[in-house]
């Protein structure tokens, strides 16, 4: 038998089993305590060696879920291939004031779909944005996948219970829609820093920390192109450091239009009259192209929160620094280059990225292809 029964006292019933572990092939002793006659403790261990023939048992555990869910950020973060330490102190974020005010506390395996439910409902009420609450769940969802697998769960309630969803309620996304006077906008109030920090956002759709970890070698002036191999990331357990992309498609080469070359040039020429005053010399290969006035990194958080205050001054708040990341694909799309090369450009895992971000920004219309239709029926 896999399990057997004892009496502990009278009304009182040990049912011992014995369960193999998966990872050493070792079997251990497992308690569970009834308590009734000899018939419920007999049909209890029916139900366990059940769970234990049909691979649903799972030990008991008192452990939370803010404990859990804690302890898979950390082994995400420390895993060769795991997240970013940005990505994580995001996770920690939400852990922190999203799901431990609600769920924490709640032991992992009494978990269930209702939970989950009352928890989305709780976020709305207290003025939570939808978007916000699908990231949580996102979050415990992912956590509950890894309980399952390790066996401290028999299901996940988040699979059960999706996250709320409201037609349109992200919002359509900001853009610049006047590009010619927004760049005109740039050059009158940007400043010399942001100024070519915008315009390469702008033109080649690279994001804020892979510009600012642009090198000497980075940029080659004589075949209009920049090399993308490192990204500056600031987070709170480790402050400002570089990184590697997180994919193989976000190391890539990028073609420059004219007007970022122009852009790139005037911005070096500047950095190079400002060094030779300092008596720091020529840029050698491995010096970053922007940098505060000791040649250090700048702060991504400290550069977002400036370029906010400058959309602020030119009546364009809704356009943050990533907006331009946004409205260089828009302008890709409209000029109908292929998805291919969009995703390329972007360094984007593949194309099915680029299209769930900017699938709205396709033409709904299928005229064209009745064109074509037509054309081809002469």
């Amino acid at each position: 038998m896999k399990g057997h029964i004892k009496e502990r006292s009278p009304g009182h019933w040990a049912i011992v089993l014995a369960v193999r572990d998966p990872m050493t092939g070792k079997y251990k002793r497992r308690w569970h305590t009834v308590r009734g006659g000899l018939r419920e403790a007999q049909r209890e261990r029916a139900r366990l060696v059940t769970e234990l023939d049909q691979g649903s048992y799972v030990d008991r555990s008192r452990v939370t879920i803010a404990d859990y869910v804690r302890s898979r950020i950390d082994q995400w973060e420390a895993a060769p291939d795991g997240i970013t330490a940005r990505t994580a102190q995001r996770y920690r974020q939400l852990l922190k004031y999203q799901i431990n005010p609600h769920l924490g506390a709640k032991h992992l395996q009494k978990l269930s779909a209702s939970d989950i439910e009352a928890w989305h409902t709780a976020l709305y009420q207290a003025g939570m944005g939808l978007p916000t609450i699908r990231n949580a769940h996102g979050l415990l969802q992912a956590a509950l996948r890894d309980a399952k697998r390790n066996r401290l769960v028999v299901f996940n309630p988040c699979e059960d219970q999706p996250p709320p969803r409201r037609k349109g309620d992200k919002g359509p996304m900001a853009i610049v829609r006047d590009v010619p006077e927004f760049v005109a906008q740039l050059r009158e109030h940007a400043g010399p820093l942001f100024y070519p920090l915008a315009i390469v956002g702008l033109f080649t759709g690279m994001r804020l920390g892979e510009i600012l970890a642009l090198r000497e070698r980075s940029v080659n002036f004589d075949t209009g192109v920049i090399e993308v191999r490192e990204a500056l990331e600031e987070t709170a357990a480790h402050g400002v450091r570089f990184k590697p992309p997180k994919t193989g498609a976000g190391r890539r080469d990028i073609t420059m239009p004219q007007i970022v070359i122009e852009a790139l040039r005037e911005h070096r020429r500047k950095l190079l009259e400002l060094r030779l005053q300092m008596g720091r010399g020529r840029l050698m290969p491995d010096d970053l192209l922007f940098t505060n006035l000791e040649g250090q990194p700048l702060r991504t958080s400290r550069m977002s929160s400036d370029w906010g205050q400058l959309m602020e001054r030119i009546g364009r708040p809704e356009i943050t620094f990533h907006a331009l990341r946004h409205t260089h694909a828009s302008q890709l799309i409209a000029a109908k280059i292929d998805i291919v090369t969009i995703s390329r450009r972007l360094g984007h895992s593949n194309p099915n990225v680029t299209l769930a971000i900017y699938a709205h920004l396709f033409a709904k219309s299928d005229s064209a292809a009745a064109a074509v239709i037509d054309e081809a029926l002469g």
